[in-house]
């Protein structure tokens, strides 16, 4: 007799976060989880509690790996406004490319859940206060080297984009093309 198939907690939270995003969270049903994951019910409950309790681990996944891709894009080397369009424009040029047009999970789970989940609502707000605070340490420094007036509100416009970001990978879910969202992102980097 083999060995029994060893099962991968980490993989299997990977895979939970691609269902999740793909489907959303009331969509996505307990069978969903078993045949991505490829283990019976059982170990499913045993491995994660129950549906809720995995959504959040695959939540914060996403929150670790994609918020943080954008973050580590802002923080690279060059000029400010360029950094920032280059990450604009990644964002939606990975939008687009999406077979599926899952957008951002976590703009998807404040949509679905932010009324009625206070946990997810908080992992999401988390999520978008790091991001936000991304932003502005990025217009403080375009303050610093001239490139963003040291007079306007650094806090007020890593806000605004973040508004920015979600509206993107919102729009970004039905557009036809990328021409709207270059529109948003130039118009953006341009007020600057």
């Amino acid at each position: 007799m083999g060995r029994p198939k060893q099962f991968d907690p980490d993989a299997a939270v990977d895979q939970a976060m691609e269902v999740f995003w793909r489907k959303g969270y009331a969509a996505t049903t307990p069978q969903d989880l078993v045949d991505a994951l490829g283990i019976g019910k059982g170990s499913l409950y045993n491995a994660f509690g129950n549906k809720h309790a995995l959504f959040e681990k695959a939540l914060r996944r996403y929150r670790d790996s994609q918020s943080l891709a954008l973050i580590e894009m802002l923080e690279e080397k060059g000029p400010v406004k360029d950094r920032l369009r280059k990450a604009l424009r990644f964002l939606a040029e990975t939008d687009l490319a999406d077979p599926d047009r899952r957008g951002c999970m976590a703009v998807n789970a404040a949509a679905e859940l932010a009324r009625t989940d206070e946990v997810a609502a908080d992992l999401v707000r988390r999520m978008f206060d790091r991001t936000e605070g991304a932003f502005r340490a990025l217009v403080e420094e375009g303050q610093r080297t001239g490139e963003i007036a040291p007079g306007r509100d650094a806090h007020a416009i890593g806000s605004l984009l973040l508004n920015t970001v979600v509206g993107l990978r919102l729009m970004a879910r039905i557009a036809e093309g990328s021409d709207r969202l270059s529109r948003v992102i130039d118009a953006t980097v341009d007020v600057l």
